[in-house]
């Protein structure tokens, strides 16, 4: 019952992540500028744009990660499920159960593959053994991975190819019903194979978690976005449908990007 009380108090509302009058400042250098923004429920939302234009930093405002990065201050609102999650009193622990993070590179953890999938559910006071095995068999599931792993649960998860690694991150993610995942260019260290397997588990997933990526492959966001958020030097240049952005971009600096010339 604790976790769905916790899981209760992020419940999303149709725009999963409202975001207003957003900057963010390293110190005396200002990485983001006024970002506005609204996420949809259930849709991909992609973030592109060149090398150290803010894409990451935004998307790890949306967990507090950068709460963890020395003389880092952000300024405005994100809103999700109508909460304010840089409010005094938000629950950090609540927030990131609701909110998880899949990384650039496969980070399991030196345990056995049931043992990383458990692990968030029973730091959130799951004990029942038939309850956690139940959590592993779905989770590999919804990652789409039980036939791969289901007779390996007590094998080593650092045994596993990087492929491998990475979709077990997600069933790790989504072992606690997160209700948005988000992605730090999930695929951008594996090879065609991985990545077009992580590409249609993210579409089979979005129904159920709202997924935010950051992407530099353009392509990839073009195949399975529903909106892309093209960024510069910060700033939010351009957002719209993914087929808007990629086919008709309002911005010159988008069309620039997009088609190869920026620069």
């Amino acid at each position: 019952m604790k976790v769905k009380n916790q899981a209760d108090k992020f419940e999303l509302t149709d725009v999963a992540v409202k975001m207003r009058d957003v900057n963010l400042f390293y110190g005396d250098f200002q990485a983001l500028k006024n970002i506005n923004m609204d996420v949809m429920k259930g849709e991909i939302t992609a973030f592109i744009g060149p090398s150290g234009c803010g894409k990451s930093t935004l998307l790890k405002c949306i967990n507090r990660m950068n709460d963890l990065v020395e003389g880092c201050k952000v300024e405005g609102t994100f809103e999700i499920g109508g909460n304010n999650i840089y409010a005094p009193g938000t629950e950090l622990q609540t927030l990131r159960k609701n909110v998880g993070m899949v990384f650039q590179k496969p980070n399991p953890f030196p345990m056995s593959v049931y043992d990383n999938i458990t692990y968030g559910p029973k730091l959130y006071g799951i004990r029942d053994k038939a309850t956690l095995s139940a959590i592993v068999e779905d989770s590999l599931k919804r990652a789409a991975m039980w036939d791969e792993l289901k007779d390996r649960l007590d094998k080593s998860a650092l045994a596993l190819s990087g492929g491998q690694q990475q979709r077990l991150c997600i069933a790790r993610a989504l072992s606690v019903q997160p209700k948005i995942l988000l992605m730090d260019e999930p695929t951008s260290a594996l090879d065609p194979i991985s990545t077009g397997k992580i590409e249609e588990l993210c579409s089979e997933l979005k129904d159920k978690v709202t997924i935010i990526m950051v992407t530099h492959n353009m392509q990839q966001a073009a195949r399975i976005s529903d909106k892309t958020g093209f960024f510069l030097l910060g700033e939010l240049i351009e957002y719209g449908t993914t087929e808007q952005i990629f086919s008709n971009p309002v911005e010159k600096q988008t069309e620039r990007y997009i088609t190869g010339r920026f620069g």
